[in-house]
């Protein structure tokens, strides 16, 4: 297991050699702006995936908790909570959201450590709920996150899992984007985030105009799992590593372990995967 320390020091040198974004920091600057509303979305968004009115009585570990919002939402549907991040500017805003909501709850816990520890994830135990959304393909390794995840999944229960799509060209190129704005020194990072702003949502923007509909998107974006429009733009144009993959392959390499899928979404784009499986075995 390595030191908490030793952690530390290897994320901020990923971050000075231009290996890696700080989430941290960008969920930050969105905790500011958090409200019931988002909470609630939040919320919402879990009972759908997993097909749950409430967690109550149910184990829940939030593998890359970020901005802690869906350790928040976990906690507030019932469930016993365990929150970790590598990230220690996500630790900070997970314990932060703890500290509001839930000051001094001796049902939820906060430490800092890497899915890629399978020394630290170890000692964690096995829970009922394994929750892992937009983590597992910034790690460096995806492949090797999605063995260790899996000694979470207590038998039968679920691992809920996002991970971006393989477009293709589209995600070499973008891939590139977010190598060069994590290379870039910090007071020319917009040289690559503005013009990335304006390709995402530009063709959106003007669609909406000309119907009558100006910016309803962007207005309406917090539906969307209680976030916020710029910050996604942040962290999806600074998120790197970066390692997409296809539906078919995780299907089947959580297939053949025992595992069964309960519930899925995919895209076609650039978008997100989202999958619920069972540990029926294994």
């Amino acid at each position: 297991m390595v030191p908490l320390q030793a952690q530390v020091q290897n994320f901020n040198r990923e971050v000075a050699d231009g290996q890696r974004f700080e989430f941290g920091k960008n969920w930050k600057k969105f905790l500011a702006i958090l409200s019931d509303e988002r909470i609630s979305e939040a919320e919402e968004s879990l009972k759908r995936m997993l097909r749950v009115e409430s967690l109550a009585g149910r184990t829940f570990i939030d593998v890359g908790s970020g901005s802690g919002l869906f350790s928040l939402a976990a906690r507030r549907l019932g469930a016993r909570v365990c929150s970790f991040d590598y990230d220690p500017s996500s630790v900070w805003c997970t314990n932060e959201l703890r500290r509001r909501y839930f000051p001094d709850d001796p049902e939820w816990k906060v430490l800092q450590g890497s899915i890629l520890d399978a020394d630290f994830v170890a000692t964690l135990g096995s829970f009922d709920i394994v929750y892992s959304w937009g983590v597992l393909h910034h790690t460096g390794d995806l492949w090797k996150a999605l063995e260790v995840v899996r000694s979470l999944v207590a038998p039968r229960g679920l691992l809920f899992i996002a991970l971006y799509n393989n477009a293709g060209r589209m995600s070499t190129y973008w891939l590139g984007v977010k190598r060069s704005y994590c290379r870039m020194p910090r007071g020319l990072k917009g040289l690559v985030l503005y013009p990335a702003f304006v390709q995402i949502w530009a063709p959106r923007s003007v669609l909406e105009i000309l119907k009558g509909r100006p910016f309803h998107t962007w207005r309406n974006y917090y539906k969307k799992r209680g976030m916020t429009a710029w910050r996604d733009v942040v962290d999806w144009v600074g998120g790197y590593p970066y390692e997409p993959s296809e539906p078919k392959d995780i299907f089947l390499y959580y297939y053949d372990r025992g595992y069964e899928l309960r519930n899925l979404t995919t895209t076609t784009g650039l978008g997100i995967n989202q999958f619920v499986f069972e540990r029926m075995r294994g």
